[in-house]
């Protein structure tokens, strides 16, 4: 009873609401009380961990979820998931939806075989409304929201997104169109939602960015897109890694690899680099190296152009280098190459480059390197002055939390800019 109390504390930790139930909670719910409805999904998602597959609120012997249905559709899911995220008032109990640890995700042959009959009728349409134009009007915007997610952080570009999915591809997907627009229209929302997904993920909203992962996988299924499934599959391999979990992590980073078997080199490097980290996160040393030799060599053959919605380039390949090194504990070795991502990097990849700064400030203080670590905080802080994120929020709550075990100039110096930044950030 108590390490079940301990696992439905831990998922309550990890959602925002940290909890502190005890044995005695267990005992009362075993009798037949029934917890919070708040409580519920952190229950059932510690069995689904526990068990290594999803509990129904049926098999707990609880009421069912309010709002749920049985006939999902794609496009209307997306729509409403997408207004709620437009909507200020809404957008907080949105965002505070639960991450699932124990979702299992078909094999793409398998969602395409059994959709292929229940598809044909609406993917088969008459010449109409929309034609390649449309489509390459959604791509373009798509660039443009990554850009301002680079420049501006996700704060201000996620409410962008979702109002233009809810405004014009809604529109766009239930219109008129030849068969190869509209599985092409499908393909460019697919990418969309996958970037909005990605944005969620990195304010922190994880249930959210799950939940448009989801998504962005159904639509990439509907349009045959391989590659865009594929891509989808490995960024939430890297959210499962974010969130510690290593077997969840490599089992979508391997899903991902299967999904792309005709991927061009410059993903295959974006899969390899998320299986080799983790590999390195399950313990599987060498076949985290293998994966990394693997990443580089693709990388070596790509040409010069990188998508603007989940590139990987020389700044990325050297940031999975040093998740591997920190995860198999050269803590040395892992500093420095984050300090070789850090210098290959666009100086437009301002979210990146703020991340990665705090990251390397964080392993240069565990590591002792204590006027380093200031060095690389004052970095972050640059850019943490400018951005909307939440996961910079994250690194400078961590920072505000650091005990320096020393005080020098230096120290006192970046003491003094953490209460300058925090009264800017209030203001």
């Amino acid at each position: 009873m108590r390490q079940f109390a301990q696992a439905v504390n831990r998922v309550g930790t990890e959602h925002g609401t940290p909890l502190k139930y005890q044995r005695a909670s267990v005992h009362q719910w075993l009798s037949g009380h029934l917890p919070r409805e708040s409580t519920r999904p952190l229950i059932l998602e510690a069995l689904a961990r526990r068990l290594n597959r999803p509990v129904t609120y049926e098999e707990a012997g609880f009421p069912q979820a309010p709002g749920s249905h049985d006939q999902p559709n794609t496009v209307d899911d997306l729509i409403d998931l997408g207004r709620q995220d437009m909507d200020p008032s809404r957008r907080k109990l949105l965002t505070a939806g639960l991450y699932s640890a124990a979702l299992t995700v078909p094999a793409f042959a398998a969602l395409t075989s059994k959709a292929s009959a229940e598809d044909q009728d609406r993917l088969t349409r008459p010449t109409g409304r929309i034609g390649m134009g449309e489509v390459e009007t959604v791509r373009r915007m798509t660039g443009k929201i990554a850009d301002i997610l680079d420049e501006l952080g996700g704060g201000h570009a996620r409410p962008m997104a979702a109002a233009f999915l809810v405004n014009t591809v809604a529109g766009y997907l239930r219109a008129d169109a030849s068969e190869k627009v509209h599985r092409d229209m499908l393909s460019a929302a697919s990418d969309l939602t996958y970037l909005t997904g990605w944005m969620a993920m990195y304010e922190r909203s994880h249930g959210l960015g799950q939940t448009y992962f989801l998504h962005a996988l159904d639509l990439a299924r509907e349009s045959s897109d391989l590659l865009t499934y594929s891509r989808t599959l490995r960024g939430m391999s890297l959210q499962a890694s974010h969130l510690r979990h290593g077997r969840k992590a490599l089992e979508y980073a391997n899903s991902a690899a299967e999904a792309a078997p005709q991927a061009g080199p410059r993903l295959v490097a974006f899969l390899r680099g998320q299986q080799a980290h983790a590999s390195a996160m399950v313990g599987d040393r060498s076949g985290a190296i293998t994966r990394l030799k693997e990443a580089e060599t693709a990388l070596d053959r790509a040409d010069s152009r990188r998508d603007a919605v989940g590139g990987y380039d020389q700044a990325a390949f050297l940031f999975h280098v040093s998740h591997v090194n920190y995860e198999t504990r050269s803590l040395s070795a892992s500093i420095r190459s984050l300090q070789d991502s850090i210098r290959v990097m666009s100086p437009l990849e301002r979210q990146g480059r703020l991340h990665a700064h705090a990251v390397l400030a964080q392993r240069q203080y565990e590591f002792g390197h204590v006027e380093e670590s200031c060095a690389s905080w004052g970095h972050f802080l640059d850019d943490y002055e400018v951005l909307s994120t939440a996961r910079g929020d994250e690194h400078f709550d961590k920072l505000r939390s650091l005990n320096f075990p020393r005080v020098s100039p230096v120290v006192r110096n970046l003491n003094e800019r953490i209460v300058d930044v925090a009264n800017l950030k209030a203001a």
